[in-house]
């Protein structure tokens, strides 16, 4: 049952007063795949890496206590004012005890319960129930944040591994051009310049191999805070970024209904739109008034005892300024919940369809590299450097040719990394706009805009 048929449920239970219990446990009981509404590949190290950091997460185990919180507020809300009782002495005269001999002096016991006006313990009880399922919906966020960060650190680790491999192949690639460039000056064909500038490629892909070895560094101790071992535990990955590239079936996962069905926001601004009626009902009871029920058993010694009855209420004197005005504010503040609904759908809405048109394009873009672009590039490199070691074209073009080829190959995972946190962010229902770790709309990076050494 999705969270969008639960919420109006609770409504109508709450009006008429049913389990509370088992409700609380179908908001939360759902297992976080569901809660996502589809599953993301995952292989046996992430999902390790997820379970382990669940479990682990203070933020998670801090939303759960935030619900433990709130449900022990219900009994106390819903139970009756504690009773009131009072001893006193009532005596004629200062200079003697009279109790037992003047008819007007006796020790008095009284006992009083305040008993609030009928409906006022319901509604204000209800109001500390719809507390305790919006603390869920905090756990709900908590889980399926944590899962996505783990998501995006493990991808972000595979993407540098993978990364360092192409770094690797231009490396190849450049030993390649220096030898032919060698040959070339020691036969008298070519220029010193040649040979200079590809030993400073080769030592600028050095300095880019520290580069890329430090941020896989950072995403192994990313990994390991998120579950709570040792920052410089090694984590094996057995996973490719190119063995990602299963795409195609999983355009149907950006459905908005879904999303709105699934997302703990609009969850908790629906139940914040359940709580703001109830606190308009109660607003428009406060008005009449708790009644306080006393008596009383005056003790007089030797006469007999008298006792006495009372029954007592507050008088709404200031109801224009008081009562009245926080019905005001009660009303306010439910329209207030309602636009905030419409306003979580919307963004939900417009999420969905933004990262849908983002998958589609990178879909695009992934089968433009595959389609030819790698092969054409690929074959550039290699025709460039042959006629280079015959002498017709310049040693700028095999720096453009290896840079190009490169840049391509780092384009292509870049755009199937994108295209996984594009999942991630629908699988989390994040409401934000950007993609964390994105480098531009499709996630590729264009030849000419690459650095001379392709990285």
């Amino acid at each position: 049952m999705a969270r969008a048929q639960l919420v109006p449920l609770f409504v109508a239970w709450s009006r008429g007063r049913g389990g509370w219990g088992g409700l609380c446990w179908l908001l939360l009981s759902a297992p976080l795949a569901q809660a996502q509404g589809f599953a993301l590949p995952a292989d046996e190290t992430l999902r390790r890496l997820i379970d382990e950091s669940v479990a682990a997460r203070p933020e998670v185990a801090q939303a759960s206590a935030g619900v433990k919180v709130e449900a022990e507020r219900i009994p106390q809300v819903g139970a009756l004012p504690d009773p009131m009782v009072q001893v006193g002495l009532q005596n004629d005269g200062f200079t003697s005890l009279e109790v037992g001999r003047m008819q007007t002096s006796f020790v008095s016991v009284m006992v009083s319960q305040t008993f609030p006006w009928p409906g006022k313990l319901g509604l204000r009880q209800g109001l500390a129930e719809l507390s305790v399922a919006s603390a869920r919906e905090l756990v709900s966020r908590a889980r399926l944040s944590t899962e996505a960060e783990v998501r995006r650190a493990y991808l972000a680790l595979v993407l540098a591994r993978d990364r360092l491999v192409l770094l690797g192949q231009l490396e190849g690639l450049w030993q390649q051009s220096f030898g032919v460039a060698r040959v070339r000056y020691e036969a008298g064909d070519g220029a010193q310049s040649d040979v200079l500038r590809a030993q400073l490629e080769l030592n600028r892909l050095r300095q880019r191999r520290l580069l890329l070895r430090a941020e896989e560094r950072g995403q192994v101790q990313a990994l390991n805070r998120l579950r709570a071992h040792p920052l410089d535990e090694p984590i094996e990955v057995s996973q490719h970024v190119r063995e990602l590239n299963a795409l195609g079936g999983l355009e149907g996962v950006f459905s908005a209904e879904e999303a709105l069905s699934k997302s703990p926001e609009l969850s908790a601004a629906r139940l914040s739109q359940a709580r703001a009626g109830r606190t308009v009902a109660l607003a428009e009871k406060e008005p009449y008034p708790d009644l306080t029920v006393g008596a009383s058993l005056m003790i007089r010694g030797a006469l007999p005892p008298m006792w006495l009855v009372t029954i007592g209420a507050p008088l709404p004197v200031f109801l224009a300024s008081k009562q009245a005005k926080a019905v005001a504010e009660s009303q306010a503040g439910a329209e207030r919940a309602e636009h905030a609904v419409a306003a979580t759908e919307q963004a939900l809405r417009l999420r969905t369809e933004g990262r849908h048109s983002d998958f589609l394009a990178l879909l695009q873009v992934i089968e433009l590299y595959e389609q030819g672009l790698l092969v054409q590039s690929q074959a550039t490199t290699e025709s460039t450097l042959a006629q280079y070691q015959v002498g017709k074209v310049s040693f700028a073009s095999v720096l453009e040719a290896n840079a190009g080829f490169i840049a391509d190959q780092e384009g292509y995972l870049e755009a199937i990394a994108n295209a996984h946190r594009v999942l991630i962010a629908q699988a989390e229902l994040s409401l934000d706009a950007a993609l964390p770790g994105t480098t531009s709309a499709t996630g590729a990076t264009t030849a000419g805009s690459a650095s001379p050494s392709g990285m």
